[in-house]
């Protein structure tokens, strides 16, 4: 389950906007590989929409099925806005609907059929029974 906290404003390369809706996943324990302390996060991705910003706007706090996951793509130079750290990336997150789950009957169908012997022939020859 995914959640909509936000959403922003971008422009495409010939100049025209749209908003992304900003997704986050349920929390997660993650361990630090400093102090081997665990702490709290939650991953995050942009959803491209085709809404205008009033629906955009409306539509935080919306939950929807599917997940944040972990996606390699071409290495990027990545700036930290808090530490002003530059980093080299080769992933990224991106939001997964979740697979349909495909509901099995508990009882095996076949042992719910049951043949009815008087519609087959005894002879070979096609006849109807009359009663």
């Amino acid at each position: 389950m995914v959640t909509i906290i936000d959403y922003k404003e971008r422009q495409t390369e010939d100049g025209k906007t749209f908003f992304v809706l900003e997704a986050q996943g349920g929390i997660e324990m993650v361990q630090s590989q400093v102090t081997g302390k665990f702490y709290a996060t939650a991953k995050k991705a942009f959803i491209p929409a085709t809404f205008d910003e009033v629906t955009c706007k409306a539509l935080i706090g919306t939950q929807m099925q599917g997940q944040i996951i972990k996606e390699e793509c071409e290495p990027f130079e990545y700036v930290n806005k808090e530490t002003s750290e530059v980093m080299m990336l080769s992933h990224r997150y991106v939001y997964a609907q979740d697979e349909p789950q495909i509901k099995r009957p508990q009882e095996p169908f076949t042992e719910n059929l049951k043949a009815n012997p008087n519609v087959f022939s005894k002879n070979g020859k096609h006849e109807l029974e009359h009663a």
